[in-house]
């Protein structure tokens, strides 16, 4: 029985942690409408797992960890794949960008989803290549280490900020939210039974926090409905975010 509840622990640490985004993805399929979902939020995850992934070469921790972070990444390249698609076929007249103009006002706002590919390639390349010159450095893998967990555990932060921007939670999957802080409550409890690493269980915690603050905006928003503020905002921001 003990054996049984530790596997059922490590597939629901496994694929848990992806589950949230099931009905955030249908949503925006249904809709054809991808504003109401932040892509940062991809951005964070893709970065978070690549580092934590970096990090195990390191310092090796659970593999049910590994695999998740291996799961995550596969799961926001869809997320993205599919809110290029949206965004591309609702603005046909917005000029195309691309990950080769190298345009700082246009990061993560590209046309085309291979860009985001190749972002995602170089940044692993990169990251991968300092990796192995300073594996031996105990310093450096428990930097890189906290700089995983500790990016994952900003996670909720672009949404955050984009339903503060719009003083509204529309479009974005209350499910998800509701997934996101049930999935960061188990994920939390499980590595501080598991005795991980430490960062991962302070960083657990703060994503917790973040969680609940999403949920507070979903209820004031929806309870005291407020008008937009006016933003000076980038042209390309709004569609991308």
């Amino acid at each position: 029985m003990r054996q049984l509840v530790s596997w059922g622990a490590a597939a629901a640490m496994v694929f848990g942690g992806v589950v949230p985004y099931v009905p955030q993805y249908r949503d925006i399929r249904r809709t054809q409408n991808a504003e109401g979902f932040s892509t940062y939020v991809c951005l964070v995850l893709l970065v978070a797992n690549i580092l934590r992934i970096l990090f195990w070469f390191g310092r090796r921790f659970e593999s049910p960890l590994l695999w998740q972070s291996i799961i995550m990444i596969i799961t926001m390249l869809l997320m993205l794949k599919l809110c290029t698609e949206v965004r591309v076929s609702n603005d046909l007249n917005i000029k195309r960008r691309s990950f080769s103009d190298f345009d700082l006002n246009y990061f993560w706002h590209w046309s085309k989803f291979t860009d985001y590919v190749q972002c995602v390639l170089t940044f692993t390349g990169v990251t991968g290549y300092i990796t192995y010159l300073w594996l031996d450095s105990s310093l450096f893998v428990e930097t890189l280490g906290f700089l995983a967990v500790f990016t994952e555990a900003m996670l909720g932060v672009p949404q955050l900020y984009r339903n503060y921007q719009n003083r509204s939670t529309e479009g974005m999957s209350v499910k998800m939210v509701l997934m996101w802080t049930s999935g960061d409550t188990f994920k939390t409890v499980y590595f501080i039974l598991n005795q991980a690493p430490l960062q991962f269980s302070i960083c657990g915690l703060l994503q917790v926090f973040v969680d609940m603050a999403i949920l507070l905006q979903v209820y004031l928003y929806s309870s005291y409905p407020q008008k937009p503020t006016s933003h000076t905002i980038h042209p390309a921001s709004t569609k991308a975010l």
